[in-house]
C-alpha cells in the first residue's frame, strides 16, 4: 500500500508529481530545488540555496513523522561541479550523528532554471 505525503511547507508538486511516498516503510521523496513554499527560487550562494533544499526535505519529512536523521541516500543534481566545495562544507551540517550515502550528477539543466 502507497500513502502520499503532502507538506504546505515545501514547493507544491505539479499535478505529474508527488512530494513524497510511503510504501513498505520507506520514504520516497521527490527531488527538490532551491525554490520556497511559494514556488521563488532562492538566489544567492550555494549555502543559501542548500539550506532552501533541506528545508523543503524536512517540512516533507515532518508530514511523514520522520526526520533528516532517517535518510540514508542523498543524490544531489548541479548544473556546475565548481559549487560542490561550497555544498561539501555545508552538507554535513544537516545530518547528525551519520551521514548518509550519496552522490553528486552535474547535469545540462535542472527544472525551474534551478542550479
Amino acid at each position: 500500500m502507497k500513502q502520499q505525503i503532502v507538506s504546505n511547507d515545501a514547493p507544491k508538486a505539479d499535478a505529474i508529481l508527488s512530494q513524497a511516498v510511503v510504501s513498505n516503510g520507506f520514504i520516497f521523496v521527490s527531488g527538490q530545488v532551491h525554490s520556497r513554499p511559494g514556488g521563488t527560487l532562492v538566489e544567492g550562494s550555494p549555502k543559501e540555496k542548500l539550506d532552501q533544499i533541506m528545508q523543503n526535505i524536512a517540512a516533507i519529512l515532518k508530514e511523514a513523522d520522520t526526520t533528516m536523521d532517517d535518510i540514508v541516500k542523498v543524490v544531489i543534481y548541479v548544473t556546475d561541479m565548481a559549487i560542490m566545495a561550497e555544498v561539501n562544507e555545508e552538507y554535513p551540517k544537516y545530518f547528525k550523528p551519520l551521514l548518509p550515502a550519496r552522490e553528486a550528477v552535474c547535469v545540462k539543466a535542472l527544472p525551474l532554471g534551478a542550479h
